[in-house]
């Protein structure tokens, strides 16, 4: 019986993403085939080598490894809602905490696609399973990435998929079995961002990355970014679908923007003044960031672009009346989520091989092949949080339930969908 209710309630599920208004057809379509042109560019790229891109030896990481790193933040930022909702248990955020996991679930689909997309030989993945290639975990940092990224991604698959799997059913879900793992995803939130800082600070030949204080900046940054991106899906969601979400939990996610933007702001000081006082030789990486290098300059305007949008955001965020009208808060996540991208992105990649061990300046520009792979995986990434949402607000909603006869309905289109169980049952049960 427990079989065929997790059939159904699947079965339900796929249905359910099928049905959709004009504007939701027209959006898939559109993701769809942004998908198909980046399936199309990396095929391109499989097929002629990573010649086709503008990595090369000098710089061996870039516009891939750039977006990974910013979408581990983006991932890691769905603790801002897991702590106040489950640990303070602030009614406000619990109401919309699964959307945070939903978005974490599609932002470290794209990390690992965007992984995927910067090997050459993707084919060789078999050399990171245990027992059939070699791991070297716990000894390599690359290692320590791939177990906490997935293991993040496998918690809040089944998190998720557990609480909406009860709701759907009108059973209570079983604390004995959601609370460890909810406690679990916090530390797991911060090490797969600790890890990917780890990954560049541990680089003692690169200076650039070479800072004890690089793990707390990603963290500080990750927590303004992630949640400005929350903060203008929360208010869309709300626009366009019957789902309620408060305007405290809003507000409450906005001030806790306003104290990351003002440590990562600190924490970029601090760092610029280490660099320009001491001004070593080790200075060259930074001054090729923010004002150029012996003629070179292609970073340049993007990184104070970047700056002057943090510090607009922060302001936005610092005074409470821009920060609760939604068109500034909403111009304040705009700016602070381009800004963040620029610094974490390209902004924190390419210097750290410029220059490089012979001394000469190779100016790193994503090709053609690196913007269009680069798109498709952003549409993947979007496809996926919306089927997600397509699935997870109705049943949030009550809309999409197990009927009080048996029978599984959905009320927003009037669809029925058959389902084995009886009765609703109020009562924990245990865990799948």
């Amino acid at each position: 019986m427990q079989l065929r209710e997790v059939w159904s309630f699947y079965k339900g599920t796929f249905v359910l993403i099928g049905k959709g208004s004009k504007a939701y057809y027209a959006w898939v379509a559109i993701l769809l085939s942004l998908m198909g042109i980046g399936v199309a560019a990396y095929l391109y790229q499989l097929n002629h080598g990573l010649g086709v891109t503008a990595m090369r030896d000098q710089v061996s990481w870039g516009f891939y490894i750039s977006n990974f790193t910013f979408l581990v933040g983006v991932a890691a930022a769905a603790v801002l809602l897991v702590i106040p909702a489950y640990v303070y248990n602030w009614g406000p955020i619990k109401e919309i905490a699964v959307l945070g996991e939903l978005l974490a679930i599609s932002a470290i689909c794209m990390c690992l696609m965007f992984v995927t997309a910067d090997l050459g030989r993707p084919d060789r993945f078999w050399h990171l399973i245990p027992k059939i290639g070699n791991l070297n975990f716990p000894s390599s940092m690359l290692a320590w990435d791939v177990v906490v990224l997935n293991a993040y991604l496998g918690l809040n698959l089944v998190i998720v998929v557990y609480y909406l799997y009860k709701t759907y059913y009108k059973r209570v879900a079983n604390e004995s079995f959601t609370t460890p793992l909810l406690l679990l995803s916090i530390p797991a939130a911060i090490s797969i961002h600790t890890v990917t800082a780890f990954l560049y600070n541990g680089l003692g030949a690169r200076p650039f990355w070479n800072a004890s204080i690089l793990a707390p900046r990603f963290l500080a940054s990750a927590f303004s970014a992630g949640p400005a991106l929350m903060i203008i899906l929360f208010l869309l969601i709300r626009k366009y679908t019957r789902f309620k979400i408060k305007d405290e939990a809003i507000h409450k996610v906005a001030e806790l923007i306003a104290y990351a933007i003002f440590i990562n702001l600190f924490l970029f000081g601090a760092e610029l003044f280490k660099e320009f006082y001491t001004a070593t030789k080790h200075l060259a990486p930074m001054e090729y960031l923010l004002f150029g290098l012996h003629g070179h300059n292609a970073l340049v305007p993007w990184i104070w672009t970047a700056i002057i949008f943090n510090l607009f955001a922060f302001l936005i965020f610092l005074i409470p009346e821009t920060r609760t009208n939604h068109v500034t808060l909403v111009m304040g996540c705009v700016l602070i989520f381009i800004g963040v991208y620029i610094e974490k992105g390209m902004g924190l990649i390419i210097p750290g091989f410029i220059p490089d061990v012979l001394h000469e300046i190779y100016e790193y520009a994503p090709t053609g092949v690196e913007l269009l792979v680069t798109m498709g995986i952003w549409a993947t990434g979007m496809f996926i949080f919306t089927m997600l949402l397509r699935v997870a607000i109705p049943i949030l909603n009550g809309d999409f339930h197990v009927a009080d006869d048996g029978i599984g309905s959905y009320i927003g289109d009037q669809m029925f969908l058959t389902s084995p169980t009886k009765k609703p049952i109020q009562q924990p049960e245990e865990p799948l």
